[in-house]
């Protein structure tokens, strides 16, 4: 298949490599160009702007940071509208249900919302979970490629805006995860009990899903860099989790609470490290 994909960071890059090795035509395209280089050495074509990665494509994939990063790569000057064909649009980045309602209207049927979970390891493992909503022929038509990059295809229903509500409820419950194991691992430490026994006990019972066991040691050792998931992009994200709650009129108090913890984490440690350090900002509160 001929694939384009556009936005080569931690998680495109990846993806990237994997549809290479499972034998796909692949053309890139990155506002930062450099970031291709690897990519064309290993048999992948390079493009100057996303209309031309997408000229002769079947599929185009999106994997990019924010709704600002979508619009400008599908809809500015050279954007993926521009192109000559119009090939099956797969947007695999969280997006606002807003942009994603935006995508549909302009390409119906031929745009499908494919957010993943997984972080930069899952990536490269091709071990990442999709949800897909969207025309069934036209995700059934990038089937091989979600194969190609991921473990599990969840189909989400028709509507392609579901799929980037099941990413945003999820992202949101990863971060309540996190922001419980924080307050527990808070609680215990500061009446003296070692955080390491109390996760044993808690993953080793009730907890023992890959949320827990995937964060809890970063909170136990404080190793929050280099960054998985940059913190700043946990609050954009929990920003569109609240910007949905609004619109359908959902109270969702632990949210406030997650959102000021990220802010205090980027105001003390920068943008450049992970989401799960408000597990820091927890046991700053707390004295420790």
């Amino acid at each position: 298949m001929r694939v384009a994909l556009l936005g080569l960071g931690n998680m495109g890059g990846a993806i990237a490599r994997n549809i290479l090795k499972a034998g796909h035509a692949l053309t890139v395209w990155n506002r930062s160009p450099d970031k291709a280089a690897s990519l064309v050495e290993a048999g992948a074509g390079s493009a100057s702007s996303p209309a031309e990665a997408a000229t002769g494509a079947e599929i185009v994939l999106t994997m990019l940071a924010d709704d600002r990063a979508v619009e400008a790569v599908v809809f500015g000057a050279q954007g993926l509208l521009s192109a000559k064909a119009a090939p099956i649009h797969v947007g695999l980045s969280t997006i606002s249900l807003a942009l994603a309602r935006r995508l549909t209207e302009v390409q119906g049927e031929r745009y499908v919302s494919a957010p993943v979970f997984g972080r930069p390891p899952a990536a490269e493992a091709a071990q990442l979970n999709i949800v897909a909503g969207g025309a069934p022929a036209s995700i059934a038509f990038a089937q091989p490629i979600f194969d190609a990059i991921g473990q599990r295809t969840f189909v989400a229903g028709e509507d392609q805006a579901t799929a980037n509500l099941v990413k945003l409820c999820g992202n949101f419950m990863i971060m309540s995860a996190i922001e419980a194991m924080g307050e527990a691992m808070a609680l215990a430490a500061k009446n003296g009990l070692d955080r390491q026994i109390l996760f044993d006990v808690l993953t080793g019972t009730l907890f023992g899903a890959p949320v827990y066991r995937n964060y809890g040691p970063a909170l136990i050792e404080g190793a929050f860099r280099p960054a998985g998931f940059p913190a700043p992009l946990g609050l954009k994200d929990m920003n569109l989790v609240a910007e949905a709650a609004n619109g359908a009129r959902v109270p969702m108090p632990l949210l406030g609470i997650i959102r000021d913890h990220l802010l205090q984490t980027i105001a003390r440690d920068g943008d450049d490290i992970d989401w799960a350090a408000i597990g820091k900002a927890i046991g700053d509160n707390a004295g420790l």
